[in-house]
């Protein structure tokens, strides 16, 4: 049976409300089901949702992959991400994808060694850039240096997988039929095999999904603004007793002291500083102690880098989107 190019699901003709629908009369010639069709021509949105997707992507990945190539983007670096790197058992590499959009004040050889030892990344790690082609022909030369001829790419949603893809592809060959992209998880429904050439062959694969978001699946406007299109710009705020930081009116932070608290996370989202404030998002809070220059990683959105000791209060309708680490700067 044809599988869509676009998102890797078998094509059908019998249910409209199911994925891999095409109409029966095109069946024969499409290569994309009418859901790609409709996402790559007029930008249409669509949820997907994919049970049990995690385990499904890991449990083919570790029975059959040889080598596969880890996506995460800078702003996704958690123990939730490098938790599930650290379950694909077969031979593998970290990429930290959108290079473009790091702030150069980074230095990437502290954040290597922040990786291996905060999180005890013993494997090769590359930085690259679909968007800008940073470093991609270097992934190329160490497959082929490596006499790599199968490859999987793996992240989560938005880390960039099927944009490395068609490049690579694009780079081989001036006709491709493109992978899929969007903004939306799930938009990659099962793996997709692509023939590069003689030499080379990869696999796109489902993004893994957060286990706690910010947003709901259906807020499409929420979802594009979190994931920066264009070079991050750190904002950084004072804050003294009663300063309180509410971002997205979705979370709110209370800092009760003198202190620099600096936001790594996409600057298309809202962030005010308020005072004296005591009304907004009580339902849930967690208490948490910060060391001197940690990060308070909020999963899926970024991260606030923190110069001095100090306790917090976090408000939000789901405390496990946060985790406390010490920062690479």
């Amino acid at each position: 049976m044809s599988k869509c190019i676009g998102c890797g699901v078998i094509l059908q003709n019998k249910d409209k409300n199911k994925v891999g629908y095409t109409p029966k009369e095109k069946i024969t010639n499409n290569m994309y089901c009418e859901r790609c069709f409709k996402i790559n021509n007029y930008n249409t949105k669509f949820i997907t949702k994919l049970d049990n997707i995690n385990s499904y992507i890991i449990s083919n990945i570790n029975k059959k992959a040889k080598y596969v190539l880890f996506l995460i983007d800078y702003l996704n670096i958690s123990t939730e991400t490098i938790n599930t790197y650290h379950q694909i058992k077969v031979k593998k590499s970290l990429v930290i994808s959108k290079l473009d959009i790091i702030p150069k004040s980074i230095n990437k050889e502290k954040l290597i060694n922040f990786l291996k030892t905060n999180y005890n990344i013993q494997d090769e790690i590359f930085f690259q850039s679909t968007k800008k082609n940073l470093n991609t022909l270097s992934l190329i030369n160490y497959l082929e240096t490596n006499n790599i001829k199968e490859v999987y790419i793996l992240g989560y949603a938005n880390s960039g997988k099927s944009n490395l893809i068609n490049k690579i592809n694009g780079i081989y060959n001036d006709k491709v039929n493109k992978v899929t992209t969007s903004s939306i998880p799930n938009t990659t429904i099962d793996f997709i095999k692509i023939k590069v050439n003689d030499n080379l062959t990869i696999i796109d694969s489902p993004g893994f999904v957060y286990e706690n978001t910010i947003y709901q699946s259906n807020e499409y406007d929420l979802i594009e603004r979190i994931n920066p299109k264009k070079f991050l710009k750190p904002r950084t705020f004072q804050t003294k007793k009663n300063t309180s930081f509410l971002i997205e009116d979705r979370i709110r932070i209370d800092a009760n002291s003198l202190n620099s608290f600096t936001f790594y996370i996409s600057n298309e989202l809202d962030i005010k500083r308020v005072f004296n404030n005591n009304s907004l998002l009580e339902e849930n809070t967690i208490s948490l102690d910060i060391l001197n220059n940690s990060d308070l990683v909020i999963k899926g959105l970024g991260f606030i880098n923190i110069k001095k000791p100090c306790t917090i209060k976090v408000y939000a309708k789901d405390i496990n989107l946060f985790e406390v680490r010490k920062s690479h700067f």
